[in-house]
């Protein structure tokens, strides 16, 4: 019983640390976002990478400006609790900041939101972070799991346009956000979730595409930076 335990604690630490370089590297490589105009092939649970975001909604520039805000926040977490980069997800859709993820206690939630609020670019945040439950690194894999039976799904209904949309899960409860030509498409989506095996519960922040705030937060000044 020990040994079991002493194994899931190690692969568990192991995981931790892959997924606390990958987010160094991306961290690191931001700089490059702007120098290449927004071109570089990064995902920060930004929807698609940069180098498709041509054919999505919010067109090239949206994408780039969204990926320097997940970065943004990413470098903040790091400066002030770096175990939120590794706890923590982030999507970004026109500024909308969705946070997803477990926490051991709410003053780390509200940490998280807090600094989230003090990048640059930031709109607006949605808060969906929970208080972690037992599950580990098994939890996680089971999510990972959703996540992909769900993506499989969308890229081949050719009733959705899957590459407007990001996809996180938590907990076996999935999150969707993103930019919908119609309601129709966003039933589908949500329809698709709630058949994958395991999840509970699915939450849509997804837009409609002639969603008039949409036009109304293009012309409002983007947060530069503010203290909360």
């Amino acid at each position: 019983m020990g040994s079991g335990a002493n194994t899931r604690s190690m692969m568990w630490h192991w995981w931790r640390m892959i997924r606390l370089e990958a987010v160094l590297v991306v961290v690191l490589a931001a700089p490059l976002v702007t120098v290449l105009g927004g071109c570089v092939g990064l995902a920060v649970s930004t929807g698609a990478t940069i180098a498709t975001a041509a054919v999505e909604e919010r067109g090239v520039t949206g994408a780039a400006n969204d990926l320097g805000v997940a970065v943004s926040i990413m470098a903040l977490w790091i400066e002030h609790d770096s175990g939120l980069v590794l706890d923590l997800d982030i999507m970004v859709s026109e500024g909308r900041v969705l946070l997803t993820g477990t926490v051991a206690t709410q003053a780390r939630r509200v940490r998280a939101i807090r600094l989230a609020w003090r990048a640059s670019g930031v709109k607006t945040v949605i808060n969906e972070i929970k208080i972690r439950e037992a599950g580990g690194l098994g939890g996680y894999t089971r999510d990972s799991w959703i996540t992909a039976q769900l993506v499989s799904r969308l890229s081949f209904d050719r009733e959705v346009d899957y590459i407007n949309y990001t996809i996180e899960t938590a907990n076996r409860i999935v999150y969707l956000m993103g930019i919908a030509r119609d309601q129709a498409e966003i039933d589908r989506v949500a329809t698709h979730a709630r058949q994958v095996r395991h999840v509970r519960r699915v939450v849509s922040h997804v837009r409609l595409k002639n969603h008039p705030r949409r036009a109304s937060e293009r012309k409002l000044p983007q947060n530069t930076g503010r203290q909360r």
